[in-house]
């Protein structure tokens, strides 16, 4: 009778567990989708919306793991659709340099997730400013002759939120922006710079032990609801007008920076 007991426990305990596991990731696959259809149409914020709503569930530096595979596929696709590759990559290489080495320096923050609770809060402060000075349309510029001094450090800066937070369009996405008017164009820098800091984030998670082999396929089981959202992000994008897609960049800035925030302040209230 003890056994037979044991057995049906055991039986259900595991149906739990797997449905558990199921719904996680449904969740998971459902936060994929939502990140890629917003970076199809504005050509970023898959890292920012899914390290957003992934923490809700798990530590930074899992959500962090989770984004390698999703992020790097989906900006490369970015990165190599347009015409200008070429030139792009010859106009930001110094800024990637600062990317790489920024990130590589502060990525102890996010391995070590306790450290990293206010990066998520700057961030999404800073978003959120920057999204609403676009939408009430205050613009800047950057003189062609300050980029090469500028760039390095703006790629510095934009690695250093990176290894803290997992997310990297501070500042390198107002600064892009704030050079390339071109719509098309710029998606495809966004795509050239997401690439290297998704290539340095997986790496410096990799030296610090956060990113092994089950949680690199655990990514690439995220890679396919990542494609889908943002392929029908992309089929949106391109029947809008570019005013309208300039209220969406912005409008997706102000969202991606309050969700940071409202996570940050949930996990303090647990």
């Amino acid at each position: 009778m003890a056994v037979s007991f044991y057995r049906a426990h055991q039986v259900s305990y595991c149906q739990v567990l797997m449905q558990d596991v199921l719904l996680l990731w449904i969740g998971i696959a459902a936060c994929f989708v939502a990140a890629g259809f917003v970076k199809g149409v504005t050509g970023m914020g898959l890292p920012t919306i899914a390290m957003g709503l992934l923490g809700l569930a798990m530590p930074g530096s899992a959500a962090a793991a989770l984004l390698v595979v999703p992020s790097l596929v989906t900006n490369v696709w970015q990165m190599v659709a347009g015409p200008r590759l070429g030139v792009i990559v010859r106009r930001l290489w110094a800024m990637q340099i600062g990317v790489v080495a920024g990130t590589f320096l502060t990525i102890g923050f996010l391995a070590n997730s306790s450290r990293s609770e206010a990066g998520p809060v700057i961030l999404g402060v800073v978003l959120a400013m920057y999204a609403l000075t676009g939408l009430c349309s205050l613009r800047f510029s950057v003189p062609p002759r300050l980029e090469a001094w500028i760039s390095p450090v703006i790629g510095i800066l934009t690695g250093l939120l990176t290894g803290a937070t997992g997310v990297f369009v501070i500042p390198a996405v107002p600064y892009l922006a704030s050079m390339i008017p071109d719509k098309e164009e710029l998606i495809q820098s966004l795509g050239f710079s997401f690439t290297v800091s998704t290539v340095a984030l997986g790496s410096a998670l990799a030296m610090r032990g956060a990113f092994t082999m089950q949680q690199a396929s655990g990514s690439l089981l995220a890679l396919a609801p990542a494609l889908a959202g943002m392929y029908l992000g992309q089929m949106v994008r391109d029947r809008l007008q570019p005013e309208t897609f300039r209220r969406w960049f912005f409008a997706s800035l102000l969202l991606i920076g309050i969700s940071m925030v409202a996570r940050a302040a949930w996990l303090w209230m647990k």
